[in-house]
């Protein structure tokens, strides 16, 4: 379970106060996945980084009663001098997993070839997105947090590949998905909410939460 208790969260920009929360309160229980739908610049990569802990509130409580995941793309703790069987195998020994088991899947899932064996500092933004979100679904946890859904990548078969794992992965985890684009949240939610000017209103379902979006737009 993860739950939001009266949380603020605001930003100087130079010229005025972005506020991303204002006193909100919501829970989301595991096995029931929540889509997010905010239109861009609202702040949504600091509302799934407060969830993953990365960033805290200035206001209010976060209670985290699960294992939850880093964000999809987050590069924190990946070394760049590094290879990506360095990083992997290392990682994996920071959750208590089995490093063979951890190198052997981000490899296979990847499929970055001999890149694998090299620094991860000079992959292309799209090899790093496959790798980083190979390593996401290597971990075990019980909430995955995503932000704007899928890695866009030019790779049509790691498309494939990782989004068939992680609709497996729906059966027995949580996800929570934030995106300014209601088909991302289609694939794999049916619960939503709507986050706009700080405020974040909650939805039995996905069709509720598009009607208040498509409104305010």
């Amino acid at each position: 379970m993860l739950e939001f208790n009266n949380v603020s969260k605001s930003f100087w920009t130079g010229k005025q106060r972005k506020v991303i929360l204002d006193r909100a309160s919501f829970r989301v229980e595991i096995g029931r996945s929540l889509g997010i739908l905010a239109p861009n610049g609202t702040g949504k990569t600091t509302l799934v980084n407060m969830m993953a802990g990365l960033e805290k509130p200035d206001e209010g409580s976060i209670h985290r009663g699960c294992r939850i995941s880093f964000p999809l793309g987050f590069m924190g703790g990946v070394v760049g001098k590094h290879t990506a069987r360095e990083n992997s195998r290392y990682i994996a020994r920071l959750y208590g997993l089995d490093p063979d088991y951890v190198e052997a899947f981000c490899r296979w899932l990847s499929g970055i070839e001999e890149y694998f064996d090299m620094p991860v500092g000079t992959y292309s933004a799209g090899m790093r997105a496959r790798f980083t979100f190979s390593l996401l679904l290597a971990l075990d946890f019980d909430m995955y947090l995503i932000d704007e859904g899928m890695p866009q990548t030019t790779d049509a078969e790691f498309n494939r590949k990782a989004g068939a794992i992680l609709r497996e992965r729906l059966e027995n985890t949580t996800v929570v998905i934030v995106s300014h684009q209601a088909d991302v949240l289609e694939r794999f939610t049916r619960q939503a909410a709507v986050l706009r000017h700080g405020k974040l209103t909650m939805f039995d379902t996905l069709e509720e939460a598009k009607q208040l979006y498509d409104y305010q737009a």
